[in-house]
């Protein structure tokens, strides 16, 4: 039996800015990443697209991972931009460097439609660095379609690929076929949007971010516990917002604005070529938050975040 990532809710972690020079802000940073931990995510995954990892310098990069050590106890899953090996190498060793044995495996994407390829890409990063792999399908950021019986067989032909996060859609057929395919976790992502369809079709868990990741840590404990009907209910309230916070070419700006309002993290700014939050939503968002801070309830945790103006 190969070794597999732990199921359960990764929490793919946003980098907040300050300042109009968008400076990384670490005092937000280590709220938001200890938050995470407060709440029972089983691991954090950090300089992924929406850790806006491509528009980060290498220190940059080395500072957020070096926060996320220091200021919980959680496995860590770091993403890699580059698609080139030798770029990536570098990328994986600075990565080691600032984790150490914190260090859960780095998130490659694949580079290629050729599964050839991607096999070569693979082995060549896990020959030169040692590190296990999660492979991610990702179109939409690495701009490659790769099928899923390409998929299947890279994974197959790399015994150092210990999950796969599967964010192609139709996200819930690729994961069925996956699953029945591949003996290591599968985990869906997109802001949870198709989270019940990915479980039922046996997705281990999500690695995505969400402004209340509470939702989705309780949709998957529900499910493990007792299926998909309390998996449902744990979810339900949350739906509007995760469709709200997931809108093509503002999800990014969307949900640091509700982290803000949450008080998770003091700025909302965002880097190139990211849009900003449009204000004519503004209302919107609002309405949403508040749905599902009712649904929430009294949570101890909140209470003792940073106090955000609104």
């Amino acid at each position: 039996m190969r070794e597999s990532l732990t199921p359960g809710v990764w929490g793919v972690v946003a980098t907040p800015f300050q300042g109009s020079a968008l400076d990384v802000d670490t005092d937000s940073l280590a709220e938001l990443v200890g938050y995470y931990e407060s709440i029972g995510a089983t691991g954090l995954t950090v300089l992924g697209v929406f850790g806006e990892a491509a528009a980060l310098t290498a220190a940059e990069r080395s500072l957020v991972l070096e926060v996320a050590v220091e200021e919980t106890r959680l496995p860590l899953v770091a993403g890699v931009t580059a698609l080139h090996s030798g770029t990536a190498v570098e990328e994986i060793r600075a990565i080691q460097a600032a984790t150490g044995d914190r260090l859960a495996a780095v998130m490659v994407q694949a580079n290629s439609a050729q599964p050839g390829v991607v096999m070569a890409h693979l082995n060549a990063l896990h020959r030169s660095t040692g590190a296990n792999v999660v492979l991610q399908d990702y179109p939409l950021a690495s701009g490659v379609s790769i099928s899923t019986e390409a998929l299947i067989a890279v994974v197959q032909a790399c015994p150092f690929v210990i999950a796969v996060k599967a964010e192609a859609p139709p996200t819930s057929v690729a994961i069925g076929q996956l699953t029945a395919a591949l003996d290591v976790s599968v985990f869906g992502g997109l802001g949870g949007q198709g989270l019940l369809d990915e479980l039922m079709a046996g997705a281990a868990g999500a690695m995505t971010g969400f402004s209340y990741p509470e939702a989705l840590i309780a949709c998957v404990k529900a499910w493990q516990r007792d299926g998909y009907g309390a998996a449902r209910d744990a979810l339900l309230p949350y739906l509007p917002l995760i469709n709200f916070e997931q809108q093509a070419k503002i999800a990014l700006a969307v949900r640091k604005e509700c982290l803000r309002q949450r008080g998770l993290i003091a700025d909302a700014g965002v880097r190139a070529p990211a849009a900003v939050f449009p204000e004519v939503l503004r209302n919107a968002l609002r309405t949403h938050l508040d749905e599902a801070a009712t649904a929430l309830g009294p949570n101890p945790a909140a209470a003792s975040t940073m106090a955000r103006s609104h």
